[in-house]
């Protein structure tokens, strides 16, 4: 598949190739919360409400910072669903489970597991569909990722837990969060996807005419194979994911051959290039029925939002609505792009943990409590 980092989209995922990227052309302040499928690409974030300002200056990121070996056959597989889930666990504490962006997986957290992994128990998840994760031939959709993170805290985690992910993860820990309110204790997103908008607006299209349902429907859905089969063939091209990944990146210095390569193998798979049609077509059509705002008013639990506002498809905009939205909100602006986990790992880390300190604090505190 397409990158994390690489492909997803303006406000909810962006495969890679399905938008010409062009030099120079970042639009910073880009502010609307709409997705159309060219736009399709990634997502990121900063702290309000204690108001934290980090520095204008952007950071060389990894210099020092352990990294998460690469390996080929991945790490840990559970069965879900009678679907292969992979996923990588460090450390010992209080649980953090880390969910990548569209077209990335478990690996693009490589620079915050081993520094998290430190004082709490890391967990690192591939979405079903990517990464080390089967390819499975099913109908996506943001609550199918949603169910599989709430089964995967039930029956791996099975304790108390935060959530954090980057773009299209995390609008899927927000839903995630929102339906399992007693489990997770907090949530961050790091330039999340997702879009405001009145969900109940959403009109269903008209009856299907006989045309439509016999010769243009057909038509269409053949032309669509032919040219989302050239894409993701473009794509998938080591090339091209470093070009697109570079154009996310407003330090490339981590755009390497370990990035590069977590992408190229899962795109290998027999069945990517199928999951990646139904990504691009079946769970795009449905994804104006999940809005932040929705979302966010089922949620109980302490917000972060570390955004890279450099990020050229989601701006810094975007968090501040949410935080406008959701005031249980703290957020730390960052002088990153759209993964600013990878790209200024080290700044990321510290906001993680200086929040963890004090939510995984107040979390057990209310516990004990409540065992009172």
């Amino acid at each position: 598949m397409s990158t994390s980092c690489a492909t997803v989209g303006t406000e909810w995922l962006n495969p890679v190739g399905t938008r010409l990227a062009l030099p120079g052309r970042h639009n910073h302040f880009r502010g609307k919360c709409e997705l159309t499928r060219r736009n399709f690409t990634f997502n990121g974030i900063v702290a309000a409400g204690a108001s934290v300002l980090t520095t204008s200056v952007v950071a060389e990121p990894s210099k020092g910072l352990e990294k998460l070996p690469f390996k080929p056959e991945g790490y840990n597989y559970w069965t879900w669903h009678g679907h292969k889930i992979h996923y990588v666990v460090e450390g010992e504490g209080f649980p953090v489970i880390l969910i990548h962006g569209f077209g990335a997986s478990a690996f693009h957290w490589r620079y915050n597991i081993p520094e998290l992994a430190k004082k709490y128990k890391v967990y690192a998840v591939d979405l079903i569909g990517f990464g080390w994760s089967e390819k499975a031939l099913i109908d996506y959709d943001a609550l199918v990722w949603r169910d599989q993170v709430v089964d995967f805290l039930k029956e791996i985690v099975k304790e108390p837990a935060v959530l954090v992910g980057n773009s299209l993860g995390g609008f899927t820990a927000l839903v995630a969060a929102a339906s399992l309110t007693d489990q997770v204790k907090g949530v961050t997103l790091l330039n999340s996807a997702g879009q405001f908008g009145d969900a109940s607006n959403a009109t269903e299209g008209a009856a299907e005419t006989k045309l439509q349902k016999f010769i243009l429907k057909p038509l269409k859905e053949i032309f669509q194979r032919v040219f989302l089969g050239f894409l993701f063939w473009q794509a998938k091209q080591p090339a091209r994911i470093e070009s697109v990944l570079k154009s996310v990146y407003i330090n490339s210095s981590n755009v390497d051959d370990y990035l590069i390569d977590s992408i190229t193998r899962p795109a290998a798979d027999p069945n990517a290039g199928e999951v990646y049609y139904r990504l691009m077509t079946r769970f795009m059509s449905n994804q104006r029925k999940y809005t932040l705002d929705n979302v966010l008013s089922q949620l109980s639990c302490p917000l972060l939002l570390v955004w890279g506002d450099l990020d050229p498809w989601v701006g810094p905009a975007k968090a501040n609505r949410i935080k406008e939205f959701y005031p249980n909100t703290t957020v730390v602006n960052l002088q990153a792009g759209h993964c600013p986990h990878d790209e200024v790992p080290e700044l990321v880390n510290k906001a993680l943990l200086d929040w963890l300190s004090s939510t995984v604090t107040s979390a057990s505190s209310h516990e004990t409590v409540s065992e009172i």
